[in-house]
């Protein structure tokens, strides 16, 4: 049984900067792939950040040079640090690992606005 469990969302204006946690329980290994991805109202949830067991990491053009996925193995802890924040980053984000499509965390809500 996985569990997952995100946190550090909140309110932030324009340009600002937000970190996302996620961390894992259960059968999660320092070699598994993780990602982050969002939802924003009536839209599909998207990939954010892939992070592999090697820390390569790999990004959408959308979140490129703003975004940073990072792990902390030790901690089974996945980040996203999020700097630039624009109204569009608005969205329910989530973290998963990606060898099993159907296990999501509750997700931490990230608004971007004034």
């Amino acid at each position: 049984q996985v569990r997952l469990v995100e946190s550090g969302g909140g309110l932030v204006q324009p340009g600002g900067s937000l970190r996302l946690s996620c961390a894992a329980s259960g059968s999660i290994f320092s070699d598994d792939a993780m990602g982050w991805y969002r939802q924003a109202p009536g839209k599909e949830r998207e990939w954010v950040a892939t992070i592999d067991g090697n820390g390569i990491t790999v990004y959408p053009d959308s979140v490129k040079g703003r975004f940073t996925i990072s792990r902390h193995n030790a901690k089974n802890t996945v980040y996203l640090q999020m700097n630039s924040l624009k109204p569009e980053d608005t969205a329910v984000y989530y973290c998963k690992p990606l060898r099993l499509p159907s296990v999501w965390g509750q997700g931490t809500q990230v608004t971007v606005g004034s």
